[in-house]
């Protein structure tokens, strides 16, 4: 059997390539409102853990703080779900699933038991700022990892690829996480808002802002590279997103610093398109690889 090539006939009516792409989509929404949580400093909204004030649904203490970090943990507990889902579809139907599917829904199930693990630690120790981050690395990492195996599970498209264009591509989502990653240090120590207004650790601002010009630069070029060459279509239309994405999102960072960080919808929208582009990269690089041999694919 080809990488990430299934037979349409052995795919169970639940397929593991659409859960995956649900999964995308509710750990995206788990990253945005873990953002939302952040600026409106909901973060101890419920004082407990796993409970939110004792109980499962907490009516009586409810208001948009208590929402948010109860919706965000509900979000999380879903996404625990739905991974252990993946995992039986991927033992169940291994005689028609890739071999490395219950490896990495093996692998994606114990990152959410980290990434629960470090929300724990996030309400327990105060929103220390190296556990938030970590919480929300980890958040970032299952994002590229379930959008990469969904467009494995993907047949490959078809056309000819720019050369260099897939390990340029892997590179620029690489960097973008590694950025990513800066502006979690800066944002869960508030450096911009210290910075802006006391003019204090304004180190981490200078040092996040000064990454993002090449970072976007090689990103644009991956884009432009796939764009200006033949390619294969469905790969072209994920890397114009991946493009938009870009562009957008560095309009959303000036926006943010302009605005002083007075607009929690933007600042929420840079983390959004932070999670989005995450979600992109893997998928454009991964639909650039090689198509397999038909002997490879028939076997």
């Amino acid at each position: 059997m080809g990488l990430g090539v299934i037979p349409l006939k052995a795919r169970s009516p639940l397929s593991a390539a659409a859960l995956c792409r649900q999964l995308v989509v509710a750990l995206i929404a788990l990253v945005a409102i873990g953002g939302a949580t952040r600026v409106m400093e909901a973060g101890l909204a419920c004082p407990d853990w796993p409970l939110c004030y004792g109980t499962l649904l907490p009516a009586r203490q409810m208001n948009l703080q208590v929402f948010l970090e109860w919706f965000h943990r509900l979000d999380a507990f879903l996404v625990g779900i739905g991974l252990m889902v993946l995992l039986a579809i991927a033992l169940l139907e291994r005689a028609t699933q890739p071999r490395w599917l219950p490896w990495l829904s093996g692998t994606a199930l114990l990152l959410v038991a980290a990434q629960g693990a470090l929300g724990a630690l996030t309400v327990t120790q105060l929103l220390r700022f190296d556990i938030v981050t970590a919480h929300l690395a980890t958040a970032l990492l299952l994002v590229a990892l379930l959008s990469a195996a969904a467009q494995l599970l993907q047949p490959v498209p078809l056309g000819p690829r720019p050369r260099g264009a897939f390990w340029l591509t892997a590179v620029s989502g690489l960097l973008i996480y590694g950025q990513c990653i800066a502006g979690a240090l800066m944002a869960t120590q508030w450096a911009s808002g210290r910075c802006l207004r006391l003019a204090e650790g304004c180190h981490w601002l200078s040092a996040h802002r000064a990454l993002a010009t090449p970072v976007a630069a090689v990103a644009l070029v991956s884009v432009l590279l796939v764009l200006g060459l033949p390619s294969p279509g469905a790969t072209r239309r994920l890397m114009l997103l991946a493009g938009l994405l870009v562009v957008l999102q560095v309009l959303l960072g000036v926006m943010t610093l302009r605005l002083a960080l007075a607009e929690p919808l933007v600042t929420v929208g840079h983390q959004l398109i932070a999670a989005l582009l995450i979600a992109t990269f893997p998928a454009a690089a991964l639909s650039l690889r090689p198509a397999p041999s038909p002997a490879t694919t028939d076997g």
